[in-house]
């Protein structure tokens, strides 16, 4: 008879896909969301914003956690601070400031 196999090589395999998703998946995920939350403790009056309902605009001034934010000279909405996506510094090309 042969002797039994080891259980922990049966958990090898297991224990690799786990490391592998933690550093492929679960990280940048975790990092992505920090920087995501610092973006939104750091925005101030005159940030140009989108929102993720894909429109730009310009924040005004504050709410305690909401935005007064403008769309146009005539539309000032207040918004959400969790719905901003991201600062950009040029509203008409989109480039990124973060």
């Amino acid at each position: 008879m042969q002797p039994a196999p080891n259980p922990l090589i049966n958990l090898a395999p297991i224990v690799a896909i786990f490391i592998i998703f933690y550093f492929l998946l679960i990280r940048p995920q975790q990092k992505q969301q920090k920087e995501h939350e610092q973006m939104l403790k750091d925005l101030k009056s005159g940030d140009k914003i989108l929102t993720n309902g894909g429109l730009y605009g310009t924040i005004t001034g504050f709410k305690g956690e909401d935005l007064e934010v403008q769309f146009s000279q005539t539309v000032k909405l207040t918004v959400a601070r969790s719905a901003v996506t991201r600062v950009v510094s040029d509203v008409k090309t989109g480039v990124v400031i973060s």
